[in-house]
């Protein structure tokens, strides 16, 4: 099925839906035939729609389609292509007879004895069944060996012998290779790199010299080469001489191949070298050029580097998969005015006869993916310190040196506490002893990797060596990620690295938690590898966990747990949707690797890891099974697996669960439970089943967890110790008996498991009552997860938005940020989709209902300088709300702020926190605006910077709204990195989500060039261009221009998220906009 079907009226609803069996054919290189057998539908049965990641991801080139095999048109799965294709035959002339008119004059007689001249009609009938025949014969000369099942021909037919068929590669020739993953017989043991970059003409040439080791005898190399121009290649064996050898390059897939006609035999030890020249990357990926302007209004170039996750490829030619790891030694040529940064630190610097410096870096001391390798070359200054003997230094643009202090400063802490959290020493040595340690990985590597033996683990963690260490953390103008976890090497963006003087404890906390994240990294991902792009999240979720808990620990001012709690949220929100995919899921192409860097990755795998940690009887187990995985996979690669059977090998007993057992429920299938509580007196029985916003049923009735629920009672609410567990792995159990005393019980204590919970109507009057008594009846986590888990339910159907507003009454006593911040979004969500839909009778009575119910709250906000990070939330929050509804007063203190700053210019000090309220109240005035422009063009400070962005964003001018998605799509005035925060900013206002979509559609080309397809950037584009669409006619528009895309972006889950909510908004606002225009 087109995953862009619709509901459309017409000749569609009478089609059947039919599945389209695939059949190769090398002599179809254009787009694919389609044979059609089933125009008159009606005499065929309709069939259920192929799964959506069929659908999204079926192959495109060389396909023959056959439409008309039905379930009821072949026998069972044995059956061969040639018993099918004739059953085909016998089913189209029955369907000739059965649609002959009732009152035809044809009646059968006795045959004569002699022969006489056939009718017309039979031999109509005949020649129709040649063709039939003629037809189905070629059918099955391009049909490759395969048994039909009812799903279609997904079985191989071992009778048959399976024909591969091969690319042609840019030369004309055939290239050996026809997979997206490339061979596991030969990997990579180092790799010797040369890299001259010419920043006058944006250019650079290099030299890669890899060393290989054959595993499994072949007579191919493939490996990877992107938008490179090798101009030539040699290959030597073993001791062997030299030689040229041909490359074979086949564009689509990234990959170049060397052919030889002996094959490579096992164990043998091969090296290619390869000369090539390539223009630097103008996007945000590979070895790319940047620039900045300095003090003097001068512009400064620089080139940087971006691998993640398949861009190293174009910097030099390389086996560009996590699993194949290896060495690396950099050399890198510079004017003398310029600095290099790399992985290892700089060995030596040599005077070139061109008056260029050549700087050599150290090998590296660990095996390592080639994803994880960067290099820099650009003037920079550091500042450093030395922190369990590892030197630890952040560069920046000159101008900016004196933002970098505080980033050194929760560097050095958060290393520290790593070091001892996981002890392992941080782990990439830059000098020392380490012949025995690299030998060993090198072993362990490919052992791990490609023939599961015993592993050869190095003892990293002892004082054994000696070791001198060293971490880089480098701000970069132009960088479209927040940062990125190159071992050594980190890079960032400016605004998640560099923070003022007299910045706010909100931007700190955003700087904190990024640099401890990919600090976390070099233990998660660095140390420790996924083996491919489907287990991303033992790299994402594992540093998303430990950047939270880390900040808990090493900055308690921080407050991080606020913002863990938030994000949880929105994970739930995200993987209710049928377009959500599991944690550990299959990989099979370039944009689905892109699309891996989700919330699912990065907030559900460090939400599950939470629940886990929270589940587990002993203090420390956890800790210790981490420690455990990181000891034993130290250098190699793992998958999901592995991390679960070393956390259930630390203590295994009655008291212990199996983790394996328990946790791989949550990682192989999309989604998460909805745990119904029902009670009858004391007995008290808990069901589960998948919460999906969109109905599937297959997955419903199937989908299983084993969930460790937690809950506490009105007897005992708020402290650690009255928290009760009960292990629910069936579709339903049974508590222990609850005294009939208890009035009401809270599921899912402090939010640490990842389901939802519904009361039913008794349960939730009893929460609901119990609130509006004494709001400190429960933690803030926990009203805050009953205000999250009633809109989630409202959205499901489960309960009416009249529950979700009876139990918002209590709002009028809250004052704590969790809960307040998340009504406040849960209802702006509202007011935006009514506001849309420009409901001039609902819009003002929403707006009233908000500032009715957090009014007195919003009054009771200073706007004075406020230290508390909690507070701090809680203000920008509400006063941000209460400046969106227009509400009087803010309006007004908002313009003495501005008028005031502008006034001092820029010594009058607008509050951190209360910043961005400001600069998008001055927005909507026409002078402001043109000052606020001003400004941000002059401004220097990038969190300042930024919010500058967005208000000028959130102008309701046409005209500003088109100016700005132009200049930030051109990158001249505003950064083409900062388009999708621009993007979602316009999408705000009611005059701006309408002028986004038409830039997206008529700019869509740009902006894949700018962003890879599949990428965040590109999701977050997507999201929130529609995701405030809630009518039919927005449905068709986006469904037919994304349908229209094909490879171009039509297969992305992004478009399939899209859709659905489309029409879960659609089918919200139909079942309740009744009941809120009579509740309002």
């Amino acid at each position: 099925m087109d995953p862009f079907d619709s509901n459309n009226t017409g000749n569609n609803t009478d089609r059947a839906n039919l599945p389209r069996n695939m059949i190769e054919n090398s002599m179809f290189e254009e787009e694919p035939d389609v044979v059609d057998l089933a125009k008159d539908s009606a005499a065929f049965p309709t069939f259920p729609a192929l799964d959506p990641d069929e659908v999204a991801y079926e192959p495109r080139s060389s396909r023959l389609l056959v439409r008309g095999l039905g379930e009821n048109d072949m026998d069972e799965d044995e059956e061969d292509c040639e018993s099918s294709a004739r059953l085909l035959g016998m089913s189209f002339m029955n369907r000739s007879s059965a649609h002959r008119p009732s009152s035809s004059p044809y009646t059968r007689q006795a045959p004569p004895r002699s022969c006489s001249r056939p009718s017309t009609r039979t031999m109509v009938v005949c020649v129709l069944f040649l063709v039939i025949v003629a037809s189905m014969t070629m059918v099955l000369y391009f049909l490759p060996g395969c048994t039909f099942t009812k799903s279609g021909c997904r079985k191989t037919n071992e009778t048959i012998p399976f024909e591969k068929v091969y690319p042609v590669s840019t030369n004309n020739e055939l290239f050996p290779w026809t997979q997206l993953r490339l061979p596991r017989s030969i990997g990579p043991l180092s790799y010797d790199l040369t890299l001259n970059p010419d920043l006058d003409n944006m250019t650079f040439t290099g030299r890669a010299v890899i060393s290989m080791s054959v595993f499994h005898n072949t007579k191919i190399i493939v490996l990877h080469s992107a938008n490179l121009n090798i101009t030539k290649a040699t290959f030597k064996l073993g001791d062997g001489e030299a030689r040229e050898v041909t490359v074979l390059e086949y564009k689509p897939r990234q990959q170049i191949a060397f052919q030889f006609s002996e094959e490579l035999k096992t164990g043998q030890e091969c090296v290619l070298t390869l000369d090539y020249s390539a223009s630097l990357s103008h996007t945000y990926d590979g070895f790319y050029n940047s620039s900045y302007t300095d003090k003097d209004r001068k512009k400064r170039v620089l080139a940087a580097t971006q691998f993640e996750p398949l861009s190293a490829r174009k910097a030099f030619p390389c086996f560009d998969e996590p699993a194949f790891k290896a060495t690396f030694l950099i050399r890198i040529s510079r004017k003398p005015n310029y600095l290099t940064l790399s992985n290892m630190p700089q060995a030596k610097s040599t005077n070139l006869l061109n008056g260029l410096i050549q700087d050599e870096f150290e090998t590296t001391s660990l095996n390592m993916s080639t994803y994880l390798v960067a290099f820099i070359v650009a003037d920079f200054t550091p500042i450093s310190k030395n922190v369990s003997e590892t030197l630890v230094s952040v560069y920046s643009v000159p101008e900016k040196k004196e933002h970098t202090d505080y980033a050194l400063d929760t560097a050095c802490k958060l290393l520290e506490f790593y070091n001892d959290f996981f002890e392992i020493v941080y782990p990439f040595k830059k000098l020392g002893e380490c012949t025995k340690v690299l030998e060993c990985f090198t072993q362990g590597a490919y052992r791990h990797s490609f023939s599961s033996s015993d592993h050869c683990v190095p003892s990293l963690y002892t004082s054994q060596y000696s070791f001198f260490l060293l971490s880089d953390l480098v701000a970069i103008p132009d960088f479209l990620a927040g940062a990125m976890e190159n071992w050594g090497l980190i890079t960032f963006r400016e605004t998640t690295l560099l923070v003022g003087k007299q910045s706010s404890p909100l931007e700190k906390q955003v700087v904190a938690s990024v640099i401890a994240h990919e600090l976390a990294h070099q233990w998660f991902g660095n140390l420790v590898t996924m083996s491919w792009w489907n287990d991303l999240w033992l790299n994402e979720g594992f540093a998303t966990y430990m950047q939270y808990m880390s900040l808990q620990n090493v900055m308690p001012e921080l407050d991080i747990g606020n913002l863990f709690l938030a994000v949880r949220f929105r994970a739930l929100d995200k993987d209710a949707l049928n377009s959500s995919h599991a944690v550990s899921t299959d990989v099979n192409k370039p944009e689905q690797v892109e699309e891996m860097f989700d919330s699912v990755s990065y907030e559900k795998g460090a939400s599950i890891l939470l629940m886990l940690n929270a589940s587990l009887p002993r203090d420390q187990q956890f800790r210790k099974g981490i420690i455990q995985y990181l000891k034993q996979f130290s250098g190699l690669n793992t998958d999901t697996n592995d991390l679960w059977n070393s956390l259930t090998q630390v203590e295994v007993s009655a008291q212990h669960p199996n983790v394996s057992e328990m946790m791989s429920s949550w990682t192989s299938q999309k989604g998460f439970p909805l745990v119904t509580v029902s009670r009858k007196g004391g007995q008290v029985t808990l069901t589960q089943e998948h919460f999906q916003l969109t109905s599937d049923n297959a997955t419903q009735s199937s989908s299983l967890w084993n969930i460790p629920v937690t809950y506490v009672t009105d007897n005992c609410s708020l402290a650690p110790e009255c928290r009760q567990m009960f292990n629910l792995k069936n579709k339903s159990g049974t508590l222990k008996e609850l005294p009939e005393s208890v009035k009401w019980l809270k599921l899912n204590y402090r939010n640490t498991g990842f389901y939802i919970v519904h009361y039913g109507d008794e349960g939730w009057a009893a929460l609901t009552n119990a609130l509006s008594n004494n709001v400190s009846v429960l933690t803030h986590e926990d009203r805050a997860s009953l205000i999250h888990n009633i809109f989630a339910l409202s959205r499901l159907g489960r309960v009416s938005f009249m529950q979700v507003l009876n139990l918002l009454r209590y709002m009028t006593n809250e004052n704590h940020n969790s809960p307040v911040r998340e009504a406040l979004l849960q209802l702006k969500v509202i007011y935006r989709l009514l506001d849309k839909r420009q409901d001039d009778l609902l819009v003002p009575r929403m707006k009233s209902y908000i500032l009715h119910q957090f009014g007195s709250l919003m009054d009771n906000q200073t706007w004075e300088e406020e230290e508390s990070v909690s507070k701090q939330e809680l203000r920008s929050a509400l006063l941000e709300m209460a400046c969106s509804l227009d509400e009087e007063n803010c309006i007004k203190r908002a313009k003495v702020l501005f008028k005031n700053y502008v006034k001092s210019n820029g010594t009058s000090r607008i509050p951190g926190d209360l910043q961005q309220v400001v600069f998008t109240v001055a927005a909507q005035s026409n002078e402001d605006w043109v000052t606020l422009l001003s400004m941000y063009s002059q401004a220097t400070y990038d969190a300042e910077k930024r919010k500058m962005l967005r208000g000028l964003a959130s102008t309701q001018d046409a005209q500003r709204i088109v100016w700005i998605l132009k200049n930030g799509l051109r990158g001249n005035i505003i950064q083409t990195q900062e388009l999708p925060l621009v993007i979602s900013t316009v999408c705000n206002g009611f005059a701006g989500y309408l002028f986004v979509w038409d830039f997206i559609q008529e700019h869509w080309d740009s902006l894949i060039e700018k962003f890879p397809v599949g990428s965040f950037a590109i999701q977050s584009i997507i999201e929130s261009a529609t995701s405030q669409f809630s009518t039919q006619a927005h449905l068709d528009q986006v469904q037919g221009f994304f349908s229209s895309l094909k490879e171009r972006g039509s297969q992305m889950r992004s478009v399939q998220e899209a859709l659905e909510i489309i029409r879960l908004n659609q089918r919200w606002m139909d079942k309740n906009l009744p009941s809120l225009q009579k509740w309002l």
